[in-house]
């Protein structure tokens, strides 16, 4: 039977089979696993690593097994996954699209190619497109009237700095909450670092390795101490006395002390739902679908949507590559501030 891969997982870089080998080849070896390891992010060799399991699990309940890929067999996959039998509830064109990313990684880490344009995948991935495809369902903004009520209700304790420094950088930074959480005091602090920040007279510069590479961001002091996002920064790191690793970490249970354990990305979008709800936002709404609207991404696009400046300053704090990218994340702008139809004498 076809090891499937599916409980053992991928097997190791190696040596070629006819190369013998030594102290320094099985080093070499070793220092290659590391580097493709690191060459996608964790949470997205997580989601991957998922993929090719449920693709297993699924080709076995059929009989059927997932090596040599054949692209009949996916195309009736995806199929399954956007009309399912039952009360499995159907997946957006999007989780498809992710899933079949997850099985060419899970094919390619076993030595297989699965080819995406075969017409068994592509033009069924089509036609899903075509009757199921629909707009993206955006995470509401936290405007800066939001985030001012969100701030207070943090408690005025170790924590409560932490918390105010996250919620300020994030939305002052424009960053993606893996991002936030990624941050050392200083350059080169922890191997799994994604930047580092400087501190300086006229505000902090964070250096960021980000998506498409490292990026610098820009984060100047605000007009007051109050929702400042350097003077919130500083004062964590002062009190937390941090000087070394990773800034966001946890706080111990007394509540006085900082740990030295990075905080999970998830700390983020938990504090923004949590804030967001103790403040009260969107109160027409029930409290289910209010907490719901808001998410680490929030914070992200608050920033896009309310920056009054130039598009291409907030498309440089964001490390979009596209302007079209950028106005995506602008839930509440002028949309017809530029009027062609009265340009063209209409």
């Amino acid at each position: 039977m076809t090891n499937t891969g599916d409980q053992d997982g991928p097997p190791p870089l190696a040596l070629p089979p006819q190369v013998a080998g030594s102290g320094t080849l099985d080093r070499l070896a070793e220092t290659a696993r590391g580097y493709a390891r690191a060459a996608a992010s964790e949470n997205t060799l997580k989601a991957y690593a998922a993929d090719w399991a449920q693709f297993a699990r699924w080709c076995r309940m059929r009989g059927a097994e997932p090596l040599p890929p054949s692209p009949q067999l996916i195309g009736l996959y995806i199929a399954d996954l956007a009309a399912p039998q039952g009360r499995t509830p159907a997946l957006s064109v999007a989780s498809i699209e992710r899933r079949l990313s997850g099985l060419a990684w899970g094919c390619a880490q076993r030595g297989a190619r699965l080819d995406r344009k075969d017409r068994h995948i592509a033009t069924v991935l089509a036609g899903i497109r075509r009757k199921h495809a629909r707009p993206p369902v955006q995470k509401q903004a936290v405007l800066p009237e939001d985030l001012r009520a969100m701030l207070a209700t943090l408690p005025r304790d170790l924590r409560g700095l932490r918390d105010r420094a996250i919620l300020l950088i994030g939305f002052a930074g424009g960053l993606r909450r893996s991002e936030i959480v990624a941050l050392d005091h200083g350059k080169d602090d922890t191997p799994d670092s994604g930047g580092w920040v400087e501190i300086l007279e006229d505000g902090a510069l964070l250096t960021l390795r980000g998506k498409t590479g490292w990026r610098e961001v820009e984060i100047a002091r605000g007009s007051s101490d109050r929702t400042c996002p350097v003077h919130a920064l500083s004062q964590w790191l002062h009190y937390a006395r941090i000087d070394f690793g990773p800034i966001f970490v946890a706080v111990r249970r007394d509540g006085r002390t900082a740990g030295s354990e990075r905080l999970s990305d998830k700390h983020v979008a938990r504090l923004v739902k949590i804030c967001a709800r103790a403040a009260g936002l969107r109160p027409e709404l029930p409290e289910k679908e209010r907490v719901a609207l808001f998410s680490g991404h929030s914070l992200r696009a608050g920033l896009a949507s309310s920056a009054e400046v130039d598009e291409r300053h907030v498309q440089k704090q964001l490390g979009h590559a596209s302007a079209e990218m950028t106005r995506r994340y602008q839930r509440r702008r002028d949309r017809f501030r530029i009027n062609l139809t009265k340009a063209a004498g209409l």
